[in-house]
């Protein structure tokens, strides 16, 4: 259709979960709950691993910058989302709504980026144990964090500043955040680059961390194998919350981003990000609290010292 024939819009309408009122106020209180769940966990494990100095290794590093992440990426979602529950204004203007999407792409971007990293330090650490002090010291720790803020926004973000996408009326947008694949069933004109680019971004973001996790992981089981059996268990112990939390992460957004569009609708789709943008940055802190001694230790010494 051409554009020159359309009206461009200047705003969204976010058609969030429900027009109901009393079914708003309940997923209120549901959502609010969990962003404080969130904000509070994520923030517990990061302060535990600056206050505790055994904790300052590569790999509590990483999981203090995925805390970050994690906490980040629910405070661009969750404040507009409880603030729409309660109001029956759900408008967002286009550069709030783009601003709001650059950052979902940046922060999620990096986060798989950093999932990938995370099984290359267990890799070290358990198939080159001797060499991992200095194949995982800190400056390349921090070159690696660098890298890949960097490369979160020249993958994710530049793209999409460099070809945005004209929307058009009706500007009724099926989702309750600016999520690309809602925005783009709203645009206008041609937007083969803009799939294009999602393509390759998602390519990029899921699909080859995801195979660079699976390589790390064949590896370290293999060398686990060869361990006594008394050894093997402590060796996994250090990678069951990190598979946990790639499971989570990247089976969900691989099912929103590779599974064929037709068998989704809208809404599956818009209750399938609620599982990787709302859930996953609440259950990531829980999962490593529950299956990490040394962050269940340094938790208590924490808690019982501030008692104190």
């Amino acid at each position: 259709m051409d554009i020159k024939n359309q009206t461009l819009a200047t705003e969204l309408f976010l058609m969030g979960f429900s027009r109901d009122v009393k079914t708003n106020i309940v997923l209120f209180c549901i959502f609010l709950l969990v962003y404080v769940i969130t904000f509070i966990a994520n923030s517990v494990i990061i302060y535990v691993i600056f206050y505790c100095p055994h904790l300052h290794t590569p790999m509590y590093f990483f999981l203090c910058i995925l805390s970050f992440l994690d906490l980040s990426y629910s405070s661009t979602v969750m404040p507009k989302l409880l603030a729409d529950l309660l109001s029956t204004d759900h408008k967002i203007s286009i550069g709030a709504c783009a601003i709001q999407l650059y950052f979902i792409l940046l922060l999620g971007g990096t986060e798989c980026l950093l999932l990938a990293v995370m099984a290359y330090d267990r890799y070290l650490a358990i198939c080159c144990p001797l060499h991992y002090p200095i194949l995982m010291r800190w400056s390349i720790c921090y070159c690696l964090t660098a890298i890949m803020g960097f490369l979160g926004f020249l993958i994710f973000v530049l793209p999409s500043l460099l070809a945005p996408v004209p929307i058009c009326y009706p500007n009724q947008l099926n989702h309750f955040m600016c999520e690309v694949l809602a925005v783009l069933k709203l645009a206008c004109g041609q937007i083969y680059l803009s799939e294009f680019v999602i393509f390759y971004s998602s390519f990029i973001s899921l699909l080859l961390p995801f195979v660079c996790i699976i390589i790390s992981y064949t590896c370290i089981i293999v060398s686990v194998l060869k361990i006594r059996s008394s050894g093997r268990l402590k060796a996994f112990s250090t990678c069951t919350s990190h598979i946990s939390v790639v499971v989570l992460f990247f089976g969900t957004g691989m099912i929103m981003y590779f599974g064929p569009s037709s068998l989704y609708s809208s809404n599956q789709e818009k209750y399938i990000s609620v599982v990787y943008v709302i859930l996953t940055p609440m259950l990531n802190p829980i999962i490593y609290s529950l299956n990490n001694r040394d962050v269940k230790v340094s938790f208590r010494k924490v808690l019982a010292m501030s008692k104190s």
